[in-house]
């Protein structure tokens, strides 16, 4: 496993994830980990139903994007790791699409790193979104 990906949802979990930052050489400098994961939502902003989303991403321009992401926040003070997963493919309500977490010294630190993690990646990553809505329309949105 690497600190950056784009993969199906196959063999992705949180305590994988976690198990990952654990083994990190540094983790005896970690005192909080803070943890986002994104969801696909049942209902757009309208208020209509979605069926699904269809997640596709150009895989290598995305894992560089995140690999300048997750180096630029890890050499910030106090944080000692971070992790971007994004997961790609046909997803319903409920299922997972986005891991990002970051390991620091302390939660003043944790806490901002993740946030601006999140952010970035929302705006930098080679990452398109389809939303397929229960009545069978469907269009990309901006990946926000």
């Amino acid at each position: 496993m690497k600190n950056v990906g784009v993969s199906r949802r196959e063999g992705i979990s949180i305590q994988r994830l976690i198990n990952f930052v654990r083994s990190n050489r540094r983790f005896d400098e970690v005192g909080a980990l803070a943890c986002f994961i994104g969801f696909v939502r049942g209902y757009t902003a309208a208020k209509k139903k979605v069926k699904r989303l269809e997640l596709e991403a150009y895989t290598e321009r995305a894992e560089r994007a995140f690999q300048a992401i997750a180096d630029d926040v890890r050499n910030r003070p106090g944080v000692v790791e971070v992790l971007i997963h994004h997961i790609v493919g046909r997803l319903g309500a409920g299922d997972p699409i986005l891991f990002v977490i970051v390991a620091g010294a302390s939660r003043r630190d944790v806490f901002p790193a993740l946030v601006e993690t999140v952010d970035r990646v929302k705006r930098e990553a080679a990452v398109w979104k389809k939303e397929v809505l229960a009545s069978g329309k469907s269009y990309w949105v901006e990946y926000a």
